[in-house]
């Protein structure tokens, strides 16, 4: 018998035009050979699941979860399924697995590359992306899983393995020789991540600057991560040194401002995220400076993974993690919102910025 669930859909064009909508899961008896349902627990939603749905087409963020009506789709979130039913040797009922979910009450995945600790989902339309979103890792296995730190996980643990990647991209172009290492919105999870990465090793020589909105200074100063910390009103009051720019905002103003009162002296300029998605992404006109270059992180980690191999990349991840979790209680509230009402809510709270800086919102469509 199929199982009723609900898919929470997004106009791909107006991101507050949302919906919540019934859909349909093969049961238990339904399974094809090999498949697998997945029922959605929780999930986290930041402003790094909008940069998702704002990215560039060809990055195909909207192809891990198509949905049949046209011009809509579901945004990819990152959290905690359990297995409900399963036709897949090694994948068994009960379960727990952590890993990037659609924003529905069901995932139907064909497990494959089964090991003690992960699995990878072989359907055929997302072979084309990067594996290191078709993972599912099960929770009896992972080393550095508590049932106590779900919240943290699902809401810092992408993030920062986006925050240790470019930690390793500059240290290993050794900050392209800059003495300064400027971030914009300072206050996001990715830019936290990798202040505290760049706060504890200093050995890159480059001293850590936060750009962030007037009303998050506070917060961010009592970060301690950042030798300082300046509002965006102060940009063209900056002094001008040689500098390397790591973008979470994808505001064009931002970029654009930053990039004139630097010049030359801008070494890189690196586009991440995209907190400030409504200002738009594109400057208008050129920008003096290096040419901005968007970090994609899935390419990065697996460079890094062919080099350090798979256990490898993961050991040095949970090393740095493990250090983290334990200042991420000083920094973050987690609010958590169950039910449909309160996942739309939590969704256009996110979407239109609303989330004070020291807030995590995990959600989930199950009262």
């Amino acid at each position: 018998m199929a199982i009723a669930g609900v898919d929470f859909i997004v106009n791909r064009t107006d991101l507050a035009d949302a919906e919540i909508v019934p859909a349909s899961f093969p049961g238990p008896g339904e399974l094809a050979d090999g498949d697998c349902l997945l029922k959605v627990d929780t999930f986290a939603m930041t402003a790094n699941n909008i940069t998702y749905a704002v990215a560039r087409e060809d990055l195909g963020y909207w192809t891990f979860f198509p949905h049949p009506r046209d011009g809509f789709g579901r945004i990819p979130v990152w959290g905690f399924a359990d297995v409900l039913a399963s036709a897949a040797p090694g994948v068994d009922v009960g379960d727990r697995v952590y890993g990037y979910l659609p924003m529905s009450s069901h995932l139907l995945v064909r497990p494959g590359r089964v090991s003690e600790r992960s699995f990878f989902d072989m359907a055929e339309h997302r072979q084309e992306r990067a594996p290191i979103y078709n993972q599912y890792a099960f929770t009896r296995s992972d080393p550095v899983y508590r049932p106590e730190d779900e919240a943290v996980i699902s809401l810092f643990r992408p993030l920062f393995t986006t925050s240790f990647l470019i930690d390793d991209y500059l240290r290993e172009n050794r900050c392209f020789g800059a003495t300064s290492v400027v971030l914009t919105s300072a206050s996001s999870k990715t830019a936290l991540g990798l202040a505290y990465l760049l706060a504890a090793d200093k050995s890159h020589g480059a001293s850590v600057v936060g750009l962030t909105s007037a009303g998050n200074r506070a917060f961010v100063e009592g970060l301690g991560c950042y030798d300082q910390v300046v509002s965006y009103d102060e940009v063209e009051a900056m002094p001008v040194v040689d500098t390397v720019l790591v973008d979470m905002a994808g505001n064009a103003d931002v970029l654009a401002r930053v990039h004139h009162r630097f010049g030359d002296a801008l070494k890189s300029s690196t586009r991440v995220g995209g907190t400030h998605w409504a200002g738009g992404f594109t400057a208008t006109g050129p920008l003096p400076g290096p040419k901005p270059e968007f970090f994609f992180a899935p390419s990065h980690a697996q460079d890094r993974i062919k080099r350090w191999g798979g256990d490898g990349f993961q050991a040095r991840v949970n090393e740095q993690w493990a250090r983290l979790v334990a200042r991420l209680p000083d920094w973050l509230e987690v609010v958590e919102g169950r039910g449909q009402d309160a996942t739309m809510r939590g969704y256009q709270e996110t979407l239109a910025g609303a989330v004070r800086p020291n807030e995590g919102r995990i959600l989930s469509l199950w009262d």
